[in-house]
């Protein structure tokens, strides 16, 4: 899940990514062009349901390629992604428009 709020000015938003953790991980980390593909940069919170969550704020006008880090190994999209961008490694990264 992606929930977005623009800043007064529009040119910050703050984005709110959210997984919804069916694999059962112990701990996620977001990783993005935001963070030069970072697994340690960005950690997710756990939520009482099992989810992770995590809000960072972003430069609006923008596309941000990312996924998530299961568990420190395992690479996942969003399913709630705008839309999806082919990587070098023969998968796809989720993008987030802002």
């Amino acid at each position: 899940m992606l929930k977005k709020s623009y800043s007064k000015t529009g040119k910050i938003c703050r984005v709110t990514f959210k997984y919804n953790n069916l694999e059962n991980a112990e701990t996620a980390a977001l990783a993005g062009m935001f963070n030069s593909w970072s697994v340690q940069e960005n950690p997710m919170k756990k939520l009482k349901n099992g989810s992770f969550s995590v809000t960072l704020s972003l430069q609006a006008g923008n596309s941000y390629p990312f996924r998530y880090v299961l568990d420190g190994k395992t690479w996942v999209n969003d399913e709630a992604a705008h839309s999806y961008l082919p990587n070098e490694y023969g998968e796809e990264n989720s993008v987030v428009a802002v």
